[in-house]
């Protein structure tokens, strides 16, 4: 092989290196410009109200049991005091959305609701009011007199959500809880949706399925944290 030979293919060789650090540097940036290595996720109007709340930090505490659902009430309550406390935020600087799914789904219901149908919301749960060791009557994390023989540590869904948490409920599991009561009180599920639907706690918002709503909410920017 003569000189000129191994010459060019130097070159050559030199050039392609070039341009692969220079594909690189170019990949580099534009991974770091959009979230997800270069993905950027489609959006919906169904989670449009994620990106509405306002707020300098996002988190979203997802909770699927009755010992979640009251465990991610304290979590909120301390994310705006620690925020507030520690970095001198105010309560609008602190996005917190609440998934109330699955087993702690009951929650979202006012107590209209639980007067009502209070039997068919606890079926299953093992829950039982601490004060009368009866099927609840009344949402136990938004009813003031319940303190710490409850999960919620006496917090209220209430005052939660008047430093602005929200909570993003299961249709999913509502519409299975609906077929429940449907079922005992000689109702239609449909009916008994639309009931639920139009009494849900402060700050609620019907989602597809609790999953979704915590998997959406990561893609606008929130950070996860699990109550169980």
């Amino acid at each position: 092989m003569t000189d000129d030979t191994l010459h060019r293919r130097s070159l050559i060789s030199a050039v392609g290196v070039a341009a692969a650090a220079i594909a690189l540097r170019s990949g580099t940036a534009e991974a770091r410009a959009r979230p997800g290595g270069g993905f950027t996720p489609a959006r919906h109007a169904q989670d449009a109200w994620f990106d509405s709340l306002p707020g300098k930090h996002r988190t979203i505490i997802d909770s699927f049991s009755v010992h979640g659902g009251g465990e991610a009430l304290l979590f909120a309550n301390n994310l705006h005091v620690a925020n507030r406390a520690g970095y001198g935020l105010s309560d609008a600087d602190v996005a917190v959305v609440v998934t109330l799914r699955h087993k702690s789904t009951q929650f979202a219901f006012n107590n209209a609701m639980w007067a009502k149908y209070g039997k068919g919301l606890g079926e299953g749960l093992g829950l039982v009011d601490p004060k009368t060791q009866q099927a609840p009557t009344v949402n136990l994390f938004n009813t003031p007199g319940y303190g710490q023989e409850l999960p919620n540590f006496g917090l209220m869904i209430d005052s939660v959500a008047k430093i602005g948490v929200h909570f993003a409920i299961c249709q999913m599991a509502t519409r299975r809880l609906a077929g429940q009561i449907a079922k005992a009180v000689g109702s239609t599920p449909d009916a008994i949706y639309d009931e639920l639907v139009a009494n849900t706690v402060p700050n609620g918002h019907m989602v597809a399925a609790g999953v979704i709503a915590t998997t959406r909410a990561q893609e606008y920017g929130y950070t996860v944290l699990v109550a169980g």
